[in-house]
């Protein structure tokens, strides 16, 4: 065995048309939180029979025709994330704080001069939605009776032919076929057999059981909407919307898995200890439309109901990767072994379409001293697709997607109360999993409340969201399929600014 390796193949940009998408992936986009005004988040997001807020458009079209005078609003937030890991009985926690652009936008209200006219008001409104804020921390450790990562550098080697590990160039190989490159050159594998056409591999990790772990990931970015609306007035009763909405993202993750064993020595040179790092940078636009209607029913109450279209997305990866390896017999202890390709893969621009959605909702006015509003959302996730869908990895991939998701039912329940020119609210949050196991990602849950105070054409309002979600983080796609659960608990405090005119 080779005492040292540095691999420097020469440094630049890998252009592939091959893949690394995984569910996951998907996932991040098809799902998006509460944000949005601080009156808005308050009351859980249970807009879609009031409209009157700039964020319920995000909910109903309609939302903007309810409008009486021009308004602009800008809402800023601090968003606290904490991730409690259970991994083998092992505990840990992480988190991440970020303060944040969360909403701005305005609208313009055109009233009729024509008393006889049924078409009383028309709305145009143009507004900006964060509707992901990816800055988050997880560490995972514990110890592993069974498992090494070993078995995930296999799971991609078994059918490479040792030759292409030899003497290839990581550069020039698929995905898979890298992850076995990584693996045999920082001696975490070895072939069976020492023959340029030998296709099955071992472990090379020092045998035993009790392999100490951890897992890290790192992620910032953000996904953004900027929503384009109209909305009419019919009568007194009628209200109708439809916005066009442009989206862009940008997301990076860091992720490091670190292994280690204090297994029986011999005189072979076995892998004691290892780091695994991985770079991913995705970054792409998308469209989408929603269409919506509010019907005052009576001056009390209201019924709301909205479509929003899948959401279609063009999407691009960067991938880059690091390994590093230190082994040992009964005698010494190596120096590391370090592959580093020093090589950004650029993969082909996909596709993705992520589900639409039904909403609706019911809202009670009690006057001019509060109210009470509920929506109700149903999205299937199962419909979620990368494309193009002839290709055979993605039919794969939208096959395991189908099978693995099914719909999800959301619930937003929201109340207000005015007490002069204050504005007491809150609102609860439930969103049914996409999952059909409910384990990979849970239910959520959450609770709001808020404070608002009006100046006249000027309001100030704040809010308080607490989100408690689980979920089951997988370090790896396959091979080494260990996952630790994770407890996420996120509190989000929001500040609208509204000037109206």
């Amino acid at each position: 065995m080779k005492k040292n390796l540095l691999l420097c193949l020469v440094a630049g940009l890998t252009f592939s048309t091959l893949h690394s998408q995984e569910i996951k992936d998907a996932m991040r986009y098809a799902q998006s939180e509460l944000h949005g005004t601080a009156r808005f988040t308050a009351m859980s997001g249970a807009f879609g029979a009031l409209g009157g807020d700039l964020s319920s458009i995000n909910v109903n079209p309609a939302g903007s025709a309810v409008f009486n005078n021009n308004q602009f609003a800008t809402t800023v937030g601090n968003y606290d994330t904490k991730n409690n890991s259970d991994y083998f009985g092992t505990s840990t926690s992480a988190s991440e704080s970020t303060f944040d652009l969360n909403q701005a936008g305005g609208v313009f209200v055109f009233k009729t001069r024509n008393p006889n006219n049924d078409w009383k008001k028309f709305s145009m409104s143009i507004n900006y939605e964060n509707t992901n804020n990816f800055d988050n921390s997880m560490f995972s450790a514990g110890t592993s009776p069974i498992n090494s990562v070993a078995n995930y550098f296999i799971s991609y080697a078994n059918g490479v032919p040792l030759d292409l590990l030899q003497n290839g160039n990581y550069a020039s190989l698929d995905n898979g076929a890298q992850q076995a490159f990584l693996g045999y050159q920082g001696y975490i594998i070895n072939p069976v057999t020492e023959t340029p056409n030998n296709t099955l591999y071992t472990s090379n990790v020092r045998s035993g059981g009790n392999y100490y772990q951890e897992n890290s990931v790192y992620s910032n970015g953000y996904n953004g909407k900027l929503i384009f609306n109209s909305g009419l007035q019919y009568k007194d009763f009628l209200y109708f919307g439809l916005n066009l909405n442009s989206h862009f993202t940008d997301y990076v993750q860091n992720t490091n898995f670190y292994e280690s064993n204090n297994n029986t020595l011999n005189t072979n040179y076995e892998v004691k200890t290892l780091n695994f790092s991985n770079s991913l940078h995705t970054y792409g636009a998308g469209f989408s439309f929603q269409v919506g209607a509010i019907a005052k029913l009576t001056n009390e109450m209201r019924l709301g109901f909205a479509y929003e279209s899948p959401t279609w997305y063009n999407l691009q990866d960067e991938l880059s990767q690091r390994l590093t390896s230190i082994s040992s017999n009964i005698a010494e202890t190596l120096p590391p072994d370090v592959v580093d390709p020093f090589v950004i893969n650029y993969y082909a621009p996909y596709d993705l379409r992520t589900p639409g959605s039904l909403t609706g909702s019911f809202a009670y006015i009690f006057g001019k001293s509060g109210l009470i509003s509920v929506d109700y959302k149903y999205k299937d996730y199962s419909c979620t697709e990368f494309s193009p869908t002839n290709d055979p990895y993605y039919r794969g991939l939208n096959s395991a997607m189908h099978n693995a998701l099914g719909s999800s039912n959301e619930v937003r329940v929201g109340a207000e109360y005015k007490i002069q020119n204050f504005r007491l609210r809150g609102g609860y949050r439930f969103e049914g999993s996409p999952y059909n196991d409910s384990v990979t990602v849970g239910d959520l849950n959450s609770f709001s409340g808020g404070l608002g105070y009006s100046f006249g054409s000027i309001k100030l309002d704040f809010s308080y969201v607490n989100v408690h979600s689980t979920s089951q983080n997988q370090f790896f796609s396959q091979g080494f399929t260990e996952s630790a659960h994770i407890n996420t608990y996120k509190n989000n405090f929001t500040m609208t600014f509204i000037f109206e005119m």
